[in-house]
C-alpha cells in the first residue's frame, strides 16, 4: 500500500490590526492664562468658543484664529478672481465679428483667409481651420438653436443671425 500525501495548505488565519487610538488632546482652556468666549463665529462655521492667548483669539475646537477667512461649505467651490487679461480671440468669435462686419454669408475657408489677413486670429498650425470653423459654427447652431450668432443661408455658406 501507498500511502496519499495531501497538497492541502495547513489553514492559517488573518488577523486585522486594530487602529491605534489617538492620544487626548489638550484644551486650551485648561490653561491658567487663556480666556473663554462663548460667542462668535468658527471659521470652519458653527459656534464654538473662542480661547484668548495674548492678543490673539483661537477656536478651542478647531484652533482656527478668529481673524481667518472662513471656508467655504462642503460642495461648494471658492470662485477664484483672476486679473482681467487681454486674451486672444477664438476662431469661432473672431468669425462671428468678421460676419458681423461684412454683412454678407461665407464659407469657412474664404472666413479662415479674411480673419488671418484682418489680424483677428491666426492659427495655431492646424493643417484644416477652415474644417474646425466649420464644425465649432454648426455646433453652435446646433445647441443655441435660434439664439446662435451664426445662420446657415447655403450649404457651406453661414451668415450672422443678429
Amino acid at each position: 500500500m501507498s500511502k496519499k500525501t495531501s497538497t492541502k495548505k495547513p489553514a492559517t488565519k488573518t488577523v486585522k490590526a486594530k487602529p491605534a487610538k489617538k492620544a487626548p488632546t489638550k484644551k486650551a482652556a485648561a490653561r491658567p492664562d487663556a480666556v473663554v468666549e462663548a460667542t462668535g463665529e468658527c471659521p470652519k462655521g458653527g459656534s464654538h468658543e473662542w480661547t484668548e492667548e495674548g492678543d490673539e483669539k483661537f477656536c478651542t475646537k478647531c484652533k482656527e484664529p478668529q481673524g481667518s477667512k472662513a471656508k467655504p461649505a462642503k460642495g461648494k467651490k471658492a470662485k477664484r478672481t483672476k486679473p482681467a487679461v487681454d486674451k486672444k480671440m477664438s476662431a469661432l468669435d473672431a468669425a462671428a465679428k468678421l460676419l458681423e462686419e461684412t454683412k454678407e454669408p461665407m464659407n469657412t475657408k474664404a472666413m479662415i483667409e479674411t480673419i488671418a489677413a484682418k489680424g483677428y486670429w491666426t492659427s495655431p498650425g492646424g493643417k484644416t481651420p477652415h474644417a474646425t470653423l466649420y464644425s465649432a459654427i454648426l455646433r453652435e447652431i446646433t445647441t443655441k438653436g435660434k439664439e446662435a450668432r451664426f445662420k446657415k443661408t447655403d450649404r457651406g455658406n453661414f451668415a450672422f443671425n443678429g
